[in-house]
């Protein structure tokens, strides 16, 4: 059943990047990275310090923000398990609603061949179904590949795959804006899904150099070398894509909500580990900054146990111009299953985090990890 949307109903604008640190930004103080219209942003709205996301592995944290329902509860299990046919998603609740729906860029929710390359043109060129678009109106993306340059775009208006020149931050937010700038008589809602700052951390970031760092004390000596030399492609691509991000930002009206966030981090040789699916904070906490939205002030810091999987409920408290309070004081982190890709985690955990405390379980239910973050936010002493 459709319902009229309000005529003051907002705009609403996310945009979801990859392997994005909470830490990496300027706003959060880290030294190595330039944000400047992040950093912008953080200070026109809300910064949601203690965001996490409830799986920090690609497939379910975007099944699980894109449902509100948590994996493998919402039907991803394992790492090739495709978003179910019958998932109801943002998208379907936005259109309910009357507005125009929109998704621009990785998707990684399909049904993809296990056998095949993760990196390059067989998954970047795959054809993405309509059925399994996740119910946006409007779609205009590719699976995966992880050819952060060249992207090939397919959907709505490009029943081939088509590759675009440049970066593929720039690209993407690209054909966003021209989406994003039609007149229309219903509000909008739209993802902008980016790679990047995703591996191969050694691509070219739209000619952005690489630059000496400053590691930090979680990194072990025996992790430093191969950490300096993959983070300073990773700053490289951060400063890229804020810049890409920066560019899109600025062609919208100040009355567009705009949510940024990631799926989830990378550890980077902190504890000695590195990518992610780890419990860690690397790899758990996210950004999220949400400018515009009612109740929201510039500037504000808010220390609530915000989830990904709240993203759902906060755009249709939104869309009602209703505040959106955040209903617990831990939110839930879990693996539910390992993938069995290099250097990623080794095990299925569940457990929980609040702004002060952290406990992770073992899929017997034996203690793994406790942190006390009020003290410890490097987690540098395991009190299990």
């Amino acid at each position: 059943m459709t319902r009229m949307s309000s005529p003051s109903a907002p705009n609403i604008l996310w945009i979801v990047t990859t392997q994005w640190r909470a830490q990496a930004c300027g706003y959060a103080g880290d030294v190595n990275a330039r944000t400047p219209n992040l950093d912008a942003l953080a200070a026109s709205g809300v910064n949601y310090e203690q965001a996490v996301t409830p799986h920090p592995f690609g497939p379910f944290a975007r099944a699980a923000l894109l449902t509100g329902v948590r994996s493998p509860e919402n039907g991803v299990r394992d790492y090739y398990d495709p978003l179910p046919s019958g998932a109801r998603t943002i998208a379907h609740e936005m259109n309910e609603r009357g507005y125009a729906t929109a998704f621009f860029g990785k998707w990684h929710l399909a049904q993809r061949d296990p056998a095949a390359p993760l990196v390059g043109e067989t998954h970047a060129k795959m054809v993405v179904p309509s059925e399994a678009r996740g119910g946006f109106s409007f779609w205009e993306g590719f699976e995966s590949g992880f050819l952060i340059n060249d992207p090939w775009l397919h959907g709505t208006r490009l029943p081939d795959p088509v590759q675009f020149p440049g970066y593929q931050s720039d690209v993407v937010c690209g054909r966003a804006e021209e989406w994003l700038s039609r007149e229309r008589a219903a509000p909008w809602f739209a993802i902008v899904s980016l790679e990047a700052p995703h591996p191969p951390y050694d691509a070219p970031a739209a000619g952005i150099e690489k630059r000496a760092l400053i590691l930090p004390a979680s990194v072990p000596p025996s992790a430093a070398e191969k950490a300096a030399r993959e983070l300073a492609g990773y700053y490289a691509h951060i400063e890229a894509t804020d810049r890409a991000i920066g560019r899109l930002v600025a062609t919208l009206r100040e009355d567009v909500i705009v949510v940024f966030t990631s799926v989830h981090g990378d550890m980077h040789g902190a504890h000695g580990l590195f990518r992610k699916g780890w419990p860690h904070e690397e790899s758990v906490r996210v950004p999220l900054l949400v400018r515009g939205a009612p109740g929201g002030a510039a500037g504000m810091r808010s220390d609530e146990a915000v989830s990904l999987i709240d993203l759902p409920a906060m755009t249709r408290a939104w869309a009602e111009d209703c505040e959106w309070v955040c209903p617990r004081e831990r939110a839930e982190i879990s693996m539910p299953s390992v993938v069995a890709l290099p250097n990623q985690c080794d095990r299925v955990w569940s457990g929980w985090r609040s702004p002060m405390r952290k406990e992770v379980f073992n899929a017997d239910g034996s203690p793994w990890l406790r942190f006390d973050l009020s003290s410890d936010s490097a987690e540098m002493h395991n009190l299990a």
